[in-house]
C-alpha cells in the first residue's frame, strides 16, 4: 500500500487523541497514514439529551458514511458508541488494548453523596444506576466533550458529573477532585476503541489484523452480545463488563429502570472456552424481568 492510510475521525480532542494513538500503531507496522477529521450530528447537536435523539450510532453514522464512500480507509470509534450490527459493506479492522473502563465522578463537593444533591450527566445508563443508589439525588442533563464538560462543571453549581475514566486519563485531564465508582457498571465495551474498515478492502484488514488486542476483543464481544439480546441501544441503561480472570471471564451485567426504582444484576464467573456467555447473561436476566424493568 503505496498511498497513505485515510483515517477518519470525529474531531473532538478525545476522538482525535484515539485517532493519532491508531495512527502510531500503523506506523508500528510500517503503514503511513494522515487524518481525515469528520463532524458528526452527536457533536452538533448538543441542545438536546442523548436519550430524547433516540437515534442508534449518531456518533458513528458520517464516519460510516464516508467509509461506503470510499473517502476514508478506516474510521475510529469509541466502540462503546458503535450499535452492535455494523452497517453492510463495514467490518471490524482490529480493536487495540482497551483501555480505563470504569466511570468517575469529578465533584465540585466533598459531601456529593449528602442528601438532595444534583448530578450531571447525558447517560441514561449512569442516570439510572446512580438513581437506583441514591434515590434523594437530582440528575440534570449535560452535554459537549470532555473540556467541555469539565469547565460547565467549575462554572455550575453542580455537586459532580460523571464521567469516563478512559476519556480523562487519556487527555490527560484526569482532575484531583474525583472517584473512582467501582460499584457502577459500565456501558458494554466502555474504554475500547474500534477500529472498521470495508470488507472488500482485504489486503488492508490482512495488514491491521495483527494490531488485534484478543483479550479486548474477547471480552468486549461479551459485553456487545449482552447489550444486542437485550435490544438495547447505546443509550439504554444497560452496563456489562467482562474481564479475564485466573480461573476464566469474570462477567457482570445490569438492567436498571429509567427511574432508579428496580435492578436486575447478574455476576458470574464462566469457563475461558464457554461461548456465547453475554447471550447466557442476558437470557437470565431476561428470565427474571429485564424486559419489564427497561420498559419501565
Amino acid at each position: 500500500m503505496s498511498s497513505p492510510v485515510r483515517i477518519g475521525t470525529r474531531g473532538s480532542a478525545l476522538a482525535l487523541w484515539q485517532a493519532r494513538w491508531v495512527q502510531t500503531m500503523l506506523t508500528s507496522i510500517g503503514l503511513k497514514s494522515e487524518l481525515v477529521p469528520i463532524q458528526s450530528s452527536g457533536d452538533q447537536q448538543q441542545q438536546k439529551p442523548l436519550y430524547e435523539l433516540g437515534v442508534q450510532g449518531i456518533f458513528t453514522k458520517e464516519l460510516d458514511t464516508a467509509l461506503l464512500a470510499g473517502d476514508v480507509d478506516i474510521a475510529v470509534h469509541s466502540m462503546k458508541d458503535v450499535p452492535t450490527q455494523l452497517p453492510q459493506g463495514i467490518t471490524t479492522a482490529f480493536i487495540p488494548k482497551r483501555g480505563a473502563w470504569q466511570d468517575v465522578i469529578v465533584t465540585n463537593n466533598s459531601n456529593w453523596e449528602s442528601k438532595n444533591n444534583v448530578i450531571a450527566t447525558s447517560s441514561l445508563r449512569r442516570s439510572a444506576q446512580w438513581k437506583h443508589k441514591y434515590p434523594s439525588h437530582t440528575i440534570t442533563d449535560i452535554r459537549g466533550n470532555v473540556p467541555t464538560r469539565l469547565k460547565k462543571l467549575s462554572e455550575s453549581d453542580f455537586d459532580g458529573t460523571i464521567m469516563a475514566m478512559a476519556g480523562l486519563s487519556r487527555l490527560e485531564m484526569l482532575p484531583e477532585n474525583s472517584v473512582v465508582l467501582d460499584w457502577m457498571i459500565p456501558a458494554p465495551a466502555q474504554g475500547a476503541i474500534l477500529v472498521t474498515a470495508l470488507i472488500e478492502n482485504q489486503e488492508l484488514l490482512s495488514a491491521l489484523n495483527k494490531l488485534n488486542h484478543e483479550e479486548t476483543a474477547r471480552c468486549v464481544e461479551e459485553e456487545r452480545l449482552f447489550l444486542r439480546v437485550l435490544e438495547g441501544g447505546c443509550t439504554a441503561p444497560i452496563g456489562a463488563h467482562a474481564q479475564l480472570v485466573d480461573n476464566g471471564i469474570h462477567f457482570k451485567g445490569s438492567v436498571t429502570q429509567k427511574d432508579g426504582k428496580k435492578q436486575l444484576v447478574f455476576d458470574a464467573v464462566f469457563a475461558l472456552d464457554e461461548k456465547y456467555i453475554g447471550k447466557s447473561a442476558a437470557e437470565q436476566l431476561l428470565a427474571k424481568g429485564a424486559k419489564d424493568v427497561l420498559d419501565g
